[in-house]
């Protein structure tokens, strides 16, 4: 396939969200309580729920950003964007200063508001994107740098490195909220050049390459001990392909924005990526370190990932090989996983039968950001 064949699926990835995607969730917008709905029926009807998460909050301002960026209806998702923030920074906060897990959903104050680094970072990602969005950057890059200043304070961990995934610290050590902290740091550097955000992704590339790769095979773990060494029995054997893909487009980021070259890691998390797709191009949620499927289900946002990835290695190097595996994963997202109607069927068992009981918000943050990588990648 050609460099031709993969503009032309752009082309199609901007007609699904402006026609599509965009106009389904700005039409269910904001609840009565101001607050982005958490999930809708697979018939694309409303769903009460008692709570949303904030994470939900997060992304789907970046979505009305990225609606935003690409002009679609400037006017009604700015609005939109500025509501996220307006939650992000006020009502989603807890005393603290680092936003809380969980809002009720009918009063649109915090249910729980214990800290969380996962979703913290996807605050910081939000805040990031609307500065480089509809709003004025003053007000998003501020909160942001209060948050940020709240966790250096509260859950920087000064000896083994990283930060405290949640407060008190757990035992367990994870990878992903520090990888979403990473993208977020990335985006914070494209809105506030002098924030000195670049060098706190840095710290999240060094302590991949130091911690999160240790393992066998050079792989990206996903848990570890609190001094981010192995951990015991078989949760040590597992990885996820979906993340293998992330990194490898974040560490392509960072190498553009940072202008240092791809960590060497990035080819090789890459090739285990391939070696784990099915035959039609397809990426399940968990194998062992040798390849072997562990749950060999299959959910929208590692599709997203590995055409993430398949278009950093193509942007790269430029080779044909990239574009083809790029056009595969578009395919496979396009005809299995997305909906005509701009939604999604979220989850499917390796046989084909559909998993997913409903159609989670969260997931559009997954579908949009790779599918405007890929405009942006072609010039679409």
């Amino acid at each position: 396939m050609s460099t031709n064949a993969l503009r032309r699926r752009a082309k199609e990835a901007r007609l699904w969200l402006t026609e599509s995607c965009f106009p389904l969730w700005a039409e269910h917008g904001l609840t009565s309580a101001g607050l982005f709905p958490e999930v809708l029926s697979l018939s694309h009807d409303d769903l009460a729920r008692e709570t949303t998460r904030v994470r939900v909050q997060a992304r789907q301002t970046y979505v009305f950003t990225e609606a935003w960026r690409m002009g679609w209806k400037r006017d009604s998702v700015a609005r939109l964007v500025q509501s996220g923030v307006s939650i992000l920074t006020s009502r989603a906060l807890a005393p603290s200063g680092l936003p809380g897990r969980v809002l009720d959903a009918r009063r649109g104050t915090l249910a729980d508001a214990s800290a969380d680094l996962y979703d913290t970072a996807f605050v910081l990602f939000a805040l990031a994107e609307a500065a480089r969005g509809p709003l004025s950057p003053a007000v998003p890059i501020a909160a942001a740098q209060q948050i940020l200043g709240a966790l250096d304070r509260l859950a920087r961990d000064a000896v083994h490195g990283g930060y405290a995934e949640a407060l008190p610290a757990p035992a367990t050590r994870l990878q992903n909220p520090h990888m979403h902290l990473l993208e977020a740091c990335l985006s914070l550097h494209r809105a506030d050049r002098e924030g000195g955000h670049l060098a706190r992704a840095s710290e999240m590339v060094s302590l991949f390459e130091t911690k999160f790769t240790a393992g066998p095979g050079g792989l990206l773990g996903e848990r570890f001990k609190a001094d981010w060494s192995e951990p015991d029995g078989e949760t040590a054997t597992l990885v996820e392909p979906g993340h293998q893909f992330e990194w490898v487009w974040l560490l392509h980021t960072w190498s553009r924005l940072a202008r240092k070259p791809l960590p060497e890691a990035a080819a090789r998390l890459y090739a285990f990526g391939l070696s784990a797709l099915d035959e039609a191009g397809r990426a399940c949620q968990e194998v062992t370190r040798t390849g072997a499927p562990h749950d060999p289900s299959r959910r929208t946002w590692p599709q997203t990932e590995a055409l993430k990835a398949h278009l950093a290695m193509y942007e790269q190097r430029g080779e044909a090989r990239h574009a083809g595996a790029a056009c595969r994963s578009f395919d496979v997202l396009m005809d299995e996983f997305l909906t005509e109607d701009g939604g999604w069927i979220d989850h499917f068992a390796v046989d084909g039968s559909v998993l997913a009981k409903d159609m989670p918000a969260s997931t559009g943050y997954h579908v949009v950001l790779a599918l405007a990588e890929l405009i942006r990648v072609m010039d679409a």
